[in-house]
Order: structure tokens, then C-alpha cells, then sequence
């Protein structure tokens, strides 16, 4: 089955910035989320997508490859998974070539540059989010054989022959139409050797499957979407060649108080109708913990917003702090004793017209409309 545009999976435009992706990843990531969707195989799959389509197209080597040669600059490797290329027609192997050294791209010798990669995701509080916390994970991955030290084989000399078909380089050459491709050695893998009597435990691979226990930092400030790179925490590679990294994607949860727009904070405060009409002072709370005590004007209406500086989240990579916004919200009681009833009906007998001006311009607007309507 052919995959689907990257930009598709999105719902993005082709020429979309880094923050319209950002924004449209963020919303699909949410809704599919697995721990939303709880054995729906569907949604999880849909999941895989997005990442998959954002991790490439937030890159932009990644996305210039893609835009070029469309999901063919990914075989071999997998979108999300920074794969090499063009393993059909030999192109990846041409570009490193010519270009690897300019570009850094080559490892300099044989054999894989790295283990692979390792990407996982956590889901945290928006309050650890303000704060920053540690995460324990448990991450499934290869590890370093235990017995044969990485080295694959039995024995303490090495016990490994230079590989006969590639003469120890690690890669072997062929002609392909006007150029000449060098590709990975499919005999030694790569390694250039050949193990002569594999370790009974790892057969020969120097790894083996390992779930390691991992605290990971989260800085204050994290948005969700964010992605945090642990150099060195993937998996193993096995002798002589470096781990892969671990991606750990950060997601946060809803919170029953606040709502998060960048570095700001919202916080919806419901207000008894005759504080809001009197004035006086509430308490609220802030989101590192603290209680907040806000004047509340006479006359405040629903929507009315009360900007508290500094007591937003912190910036990432600089000392600003964004602000806490009071929205606040009048509550109509529903439900009146006697004497509360009689209270209001007086009050509704005795209102001026000056105490409710939305209300009686709305009224002259709508006599105006009538009496127009009346003479047409």
C-alpha cells in the first residue's frame, strides 16, 4: 500500500512554515494519541504517521530530500528514522561519495556509523512542565553483550578472518550505468571481518534485547511536542561502533485549572454576580503553587481579563517569563431563596438605565429596527 503525502498526513500546505507544522502535528499528535484512544489499532497507526511525517519535515535536510524525491529518499532507512536513501538506485551511495566528507555524513571507515536510534514518548502534567521534572523510563533496546564484551565472538583473541569479499574495506564496488557505486559489503555487514566462532549468546551480533531503566530531565518551560535528544542512549552497535540516540517526544496533559498558550497562562475564575457588581478581592491560584489575591473592580463583566506579569511559564534559553491571565466568568445563581428573590425584584425596580448600558443600547438599537421595519 503506498504511503500518504507527508504533507497530507499533516493537512498542511507544501510550502507550510516550521510553526504552521508545528501547530498541525500538535493537534493531530493529541488527538490520536494512544493513551486517548485506548485499543483502537487505528488511531495508533495514525499516530505512527504523524510522527513519522513530522520528524521529517520539521527537519529541513529531511524535508528538501523528501520534496525532491518524495518517500524514495527514505527507503531502506523509514521516513521517521533518518534512513540514508535511495537504496533502490544506488543514489544514497553516490551522494556519499561525492559528498559525504564535505557534508560530514561519513562515518570514516567501514561499517555502520552508529547503533540505531531510539524514539519513545512520556506524558506529563502541565505543572511539571512549568517546573521541570525527571522521568524514570524504561526503554527496550540492544545492549552490549554481557559475555563476549561486543565483540561477537568466542574466546579472547577476536577470533575473526578479513572477510574474503571485500578484502577487509568493509564495502565492495559495482558499475551502474555511467557511475561507479560503492555499497556495504553484504558478506561482513560492513565490518570488514568475519567472526570465526560466534559468541553462543549473542550469535555472532555483539548486542543483545535489554530493557534499561533511564532518568530523563525535562527543562522548565516544555511545550508539548517537544522532543529531547539523549546522545549515546540508543542502541548498542555492538564492537567498536558508537550507540545510536534516544528521542524522547514529550506530550502534557490537560489540567483541570489552567490552559497554556505559549508562555502564558489562562485560568478561568467564576464570580458571584453581586462581587462582580460591588467589586472587592478574590484568591486565585498560579501555576507554580503560589495564591494570588486579585482586586476585582465594580462593574466587571464575563470575558473581562486580570493580567498577572511574571506568572506565566518560563522561556526556554532565556530568562523572560510570560504572564497569567484571570478570565473571568459572572455566575448567575440558579437557584433563589425568598428573601433573595425579593432582594432583586426590588433591585430590578429601581435599576437606572445607566446601571446596564449594554443592555439599553441593545433596547434602542431594537426600537430603532422596529420603528424602521414599521415604516417601510
Amino acid at each position: 500500500m503506498a504511503k500518504q503525502d507527508y504533507y497530507s498526513t499533516l493537512g498542511v500546505a507544501r510550502d507550510a512554515s516550521a510553526d504552521d507544522l508545528k501547530k498541525a502535528y500538535r493537534k493531530l499528535a493529541m488527538q490520536y494519541h494512544p493513551d486517548r484512544n485506548p485499543g483502537d489499532a487505528a488511531a495508533e497507526a495514525k499516530f505512527k504517521e504523524i510522527n513519522e511525517a513530522y520528524d521529517v519535515l520539521k527537519d529541513d535536510q529531511k524535508r528538501g530530500a523528501y520534496d525532491r524525491y518524495g518517500h524514495a529518499a527514505f527507503e531502506g532507512g523509514g521516513g521517521g528514522g533518518g534512513g540514508q536513501g535511495f537504496d533502490g538506485s544506488g543514489l544514497g551511495d553516490i551522494f556519499d561519495q561525492m559528498f559525504g566528507d564535505f557534508m560530514g555524513r561519513r562515518g570514516g571507515g567501514a561499517g555502520p556509523r552508529s547503533g540505531a536510534d531510539i524514539r519513545t514518548q512520556v506524558e506529563i502534567d502541565l505543572t511539571e512542565a512549568f517546573a521541570g521534572t525527571k522521568v524514570t523510563l524504561r526503554v527496550p533496546t540492544r545492549v552490549s553483550c554481557e559475555t563476549c564484551s561486543g565483540t561477537g565472538s568466542e574466546g579472547k583473541d577476536g577470533g575473526r578472518d578479513t572477510c574474503s569479499t571485500c578484502a577487509g574495506v568493509g564495502k565492495v564496488r559495482a558499475q551502474q550505468g555511467f557511475f561507479l557505486v560503492e555499497r556495504t559489503c553484504p558478506t561482513c555487514g560492513g565490518k570488514g571481518r568475519i567472526i570465526r566462532n560466534p559468541c553462543r549468546i549473542c550469535h555472532g551480533a555483539g548486542t543483545m534485547q535489554r530493557e534499561r531503566s533511564l532518568q530523563v530531565q525535562v527543562p522548565a518551560g516544555v511545550e508539548d511536542g517537544t522532543r529531547i535528544r539523549l546522545a549515546g542512549e540508543g542502541e548498542s552497535g555492538g564492537a567498536g561502533v558508537q550507540p545510536g540516540d534516544l528521542y524522547v517526544h514529550v506530550s502534557i496533559r490537560q489540567h483541570p485549572l489552567f490552559q497554556r498558550d505559549g508562555a502564558n497562562v489562562f485560568c478561568v475564575v467564576p464570580l458571584r454576580m453581586t462581587l462582580a457588581a460591588l467589586g472587592g478581592e478574590i484568591e486565585v491560584p498560579a501555576i507554580d503553587g503560589s495564591r494570588v489575591k486579585v482586586k476585582i473592580p465594580a462593574g466587571t463583566q464575563t470575558g473581562d481579563n486580570h493580567r498577572l506579569r511574571g506568572k506565566g511559564f518560563s522561556v526556554l534559553r532565556s530568562a523572560a517569563r510570560g504572564d497569567m491571565y484571570i478570565q473571568v466568568k459572572v455566575e448567575i445563581p440558579n437557584a433563589l431563596s425568598r428573601r433573595q428573590r425579593e432582594l432583586l425584584e426590588e433591585f430590578e425596580r429601581e435599576a437606572a438605565s445607566k446601571s446596564s448600558p449594554e443592555s439599553e443600547g441593545f433596547l434602542d438599537k431594537m426600537k430603532a429596527f422596529f420603528d424602521k421595519a414599521a415604516r417601510s
